[in-house]
């Protein structure tokens, strides 16, 4: 069932129910309205009678010209005058007689078949004490009344609720139709649209906002598929330069003729080119998998930085002196936060390996780590810990530092694919940092070199106990 039709039932419904109980209320109070308009009759009557009762000297002659339904009975129930049209039976029973000697009564009662509202009250006369009048109505008028009052509401109602059930269809329509536009919209753009956004209602209401907001899930998802077709199309071109090289060294070997020494040679630069092909499918895997979930990769438990740097120094050591430098650390023991050690491990192997790779023969490499109070440009109140990796190297392109941690962004892209870089090492940084909840920054030493900062929350120290 659609919305529309709900909302119309629901109105048609609601109508109906808000009409009923008005109805029902009206009903009732215009009963007693007219009850109440009767007992006045009734008590006007009696009081006329009742005058004209004390001032005659004959009941029979009070009561000549009563109402249809007037009496005068004694104490002992007997009927003493009465109106033409009464008969000689009482027109009250005896216990409304006999309440009636000292209070008026208004009963309704049965007489001659129909019902009829009686008045009795007390009255003194010259006739003797103890008597009661006795003045009757028939609410036959006021039940007609009441049945084509009813009936006016009940037929009234129908053609209400169909009103309100139409106008609600209209209404619902009315406001549901930029809804619908826009589902058609989003329902016609196209896998490749990248361009495709919804027509903003002139509103200003809820359907704008939603509008706005869609258009905003769009453009997110557009930017979003335009980067992952660049990161595949990237990840291609990557992954063809040593998938061609291999598939060349292999046909070398294979060609007749070839001696060991070829073969051997051929063996290694396959053995090379496959070695890029894990680290680069590594990398791809770490990238695609911290966009998934960055917390699922990462296991955060309480640790000390100093450890784990001095043995990622201890392993890049060997490399920076075939190199020609030399690593400093400098690490306080103290230092202390929640981080994945893996993941960490991994981020600081990738800034000494670029560091490695850049620092000039007889350069140092300094690996700098302390407690800061905090880093307001990143938005980290709290204290924080910085790890700063500083090289000897020429350094990075002015123009290169707004996108060094971008995947497959090379400050040198020849000289990346020929020491077997990907520009995919700064990415993997600044994605471990990212899911950390900190950040990283690069930038050129005024003294030369890079310097590539990981800005990770720090743990509070406990309390000093007094």
């Amino acid at each position: 069932m659609s919305l529309r039709i709900r909302l119309t039932a629901l109105f048609g419904l609601g109508t109906a129910l808000v009409l009923v109980g008005v109805g029902v209320l009206f009903y009732l109070q215009l009963r007693a309205s007219l009850s109440h308009s009767l007992d006045a009759i009734l008590a006007t009557r009696a009081e006329a009678l009742r005058s004209r009762v004390v001032g005659s000297t004959s009941p029979d002659d009070a009561l000549a010209a009563a109402s249809p339904l007037a009496q005068l009975v004694d104490a002992n129930g007997h009927v003493l005058a009465a109106s033409p049209a009464t008969a000689a039976q009482p027109l009250a029973g005896a216990g409304v007689v006999e309440a009636a000697r000292t209070r008026r009564v208004l009963v309704t009662v049965e007489v001659q078949g129909a019902r009829t509202r009686v008045l009795a009250e007390p009255v003194d006369a010259a006739h003797g004490s103890g008597l009661v009048l006795v003045v009757g109505a028939s609410p036959e008028s006021l039940d007609d009344a009441e049945d084509r009052i009813r009936d006016v509401m009940f037929f009234a109602c129908l053609p209400l609720v169909a009103l309100s059930a139409l106008a609600a269809w209209w209404l619902a329509g009315a406001a549901l139709r930029p809804v619908e536009r826009m589902r058609g919209q989003a329902a016609a753009m196209g896998v490749a649209d990248l361009g495709g956004r919804l027509e903003i209602p002139p509103t200003r209401d809820e359907l704008a906002a939603l509008a706005t907001t869609m258009n905003d899930l769009l453009d997110r998802l557009h930017v979003a598929r335009a980067h992952d077709r660049a990161f595949v199309a990237d990840a291609g071109h990557e992954l063809r330069t040593p998938l061609t090289n291999l598939k060349a060294e292999l046909e070398l070997a294979s060609r007749p003729g070839r001696s060991r020494d070829d073969l051997a040679e051929a063996l290694t630069c396959a053995a090379v080119e496959t070695d890029r092909l894990i680290r680069l499918s590594e990398a791809l895997l770490v990238l695609a998998r911290f966009d998934a979930d960055p917390g699922q990769l990462v296991h955060r438990e309480r640790m000390s930085l100093a450890p784990l740097l001095e043995r990622a120094v201890a392993a890049a050591l060997p490399a920076a002196r075939a190199a020609g430098a030399e690593i400093r650390l400098d690490v306080a023991s103290s230092v202390v936060l929640d981080a994945d050690p893996d993941r960490l491990r991994q981020a600081v192997d990738n800034l000494l390996s670029n560091a490695v790779r850049f620092t000039k023969p007889g350069g140092l490499i300094e690996v700098t780590a302390k407690r800061v109070p905090g880093d307001p440009a990143g938005g980290l109140d709290r204290p924080a810990v910085t790890i700063t990796v500083r090289d000897r190297g020429p350094g990075f392109p002015q123009e290169f530092l707004p996108q060094a941690f971008e995947r497959f962004a090379r400050a040198d892209p020849a000289r990346g694919r020929a020491d077997g870089g990907a520009g995919l090492g700064l990415a993997i940084v600044a994605a471990v940092a990212a899911a950390h909840d900190g950040r990283a920054t690069v930038a050129n030493h005024p003294e030369g070199g890079a310097v590539v900062t990981l800005v990770l929350p720090a743990v509070s120290p406990p309390p000093r106990r007094r």
